[in-house]
């Protein structure tokens, strides 16, 4: 009996041994199974976040080179504005220059003159009148003196504009006389009004003007 019994529990022992022997390999070919997974998801996931990034570093060299290309244009656009601005600026001044070259050194003179002294500016006609020398400063007085020099008397059409009597002296200066452009009083008049008229010329330095301004003047001209 006893041996029965041993025999018995031997068995069962034995059959759970077996069991648990089972359970272990089946545990234990399961866990390859779900290491192989693992790794295989680590791999995806490694692999598209190489792909997001490989496609961030493409597109983060597209925006460099179009900020590249951007700038580039940009510059050459501030070039060629600046080097069309200068070419314009160059063309004017050379049109300006060649439209005032045009007329004589005489007419820009008077001109000038009157631009800077003519009393009045708004002038329909600009004449301009050559007084040799010993002619007489007012030709309504026998007893006048006459000029010393040959001068250029400029006048407006109108009394109201006034008149600029003048010598030139060659280097941009003038003098300037006092005589008025019609001479009222009763004569002969005292001599020392025409010696203080020819003792005190007045020296005046002539500036150059607007070439637009001289211009319109010059195209007044009325040369006796």
């Amino acid at each position: 009996m006893n041996k029965l019994t041993k025999i018995i529990y031997l068995s069962v022992a034995l059959f759970l041994l077996v069991g648990c022997g089972s359970n272990a390999n089946k545990d234990s070919s399961s866990d390859p199974s779900e290491n192989s997974s693992v790794i295989e998801s680590t791999e995806e996931d490694t692999y598209e976040t190489d792909e997001i990034a490989s496609a961030s570093e493409l597109e983060e060299s597209d925006t460099n080179d179009a900020d590249d290309t951007s700038s580039e244009e940009s510059v050459e656009g501030d070039s060629d504005s600046t080097l069309s601005e200068n070419s314009g600026t160059n063309v004017s001044d050379k049109e300006a220059k060649e439209t005032l070259s045009q007329y004589s050194n005489e007419q820009i003179e008077y001109a000038r003159v009157w631009s800077q002294l003519g009393p009045n500016q708004e002038i329909a006609e600009l004449n301009v009148r050559h007084i040799s020398s010993e002619e007489p400063i007012n030709p309504n007085d026998d007893t006048s003196a006459a000029y010393p020099e040959d001068v250029i008397q400029l006048a407006g059409s109108r009394l109201v504009d006034g008149s600029v009597t003048y010598s030139g002296n060659g280097d941009g200066t003038i003098n300037v006389y006092n005589v008025p452009l019609r001479w009222d009083g009763s004569y002969p008049a005292d001599k020392s009004l025409y010696t203080d008229i020819i003792e005190n010329t007045e020296l005046v330095s002539i500036e150059p003007r607007d070439d637009e301004e001289i211009i319109e003047l010059i195209e007044l001209l009325n040369v006796q």
